[in-house]
């Protein structure tokens, strides 16, 4: 058996795993989406979109209350 493994930040700098097991009768391209399942749900990829460029604190206030404006909007016409 062997394991594929990558490493994503957490907010505080914490490192945590995401990993599959590898069966004997299973093939690679099989696990290989298994492992990106995982990854998505983990949240890796939109974490790793999301650290590429530095934000300033101003425009993440400025991105938060713009996706509170659309959220809200969405409510009220439901």
């Amino acid at each position: 058996m062997a394991s594929i493994g990558r490493r994503c930040a957490t907010q505080g700098g914490n490192k945590s795993l995401s990993e599959i097991i590898i069966h004997e009768d299973e093939n690679f391209e099989r696990a290989l989406k298994r492992f990106k399942k995982k990854c998505e749900k983990a949240g890796i990829l939109s974490d790793l979109r999301k650290h590429r460029h530095y934000e300033k604190p101003s425009e993440r206030r400025k991105r938060k209350l713009n996706a509170a404006m659309r959220k809200n909007r969405r409510t009220r016409s439901v």
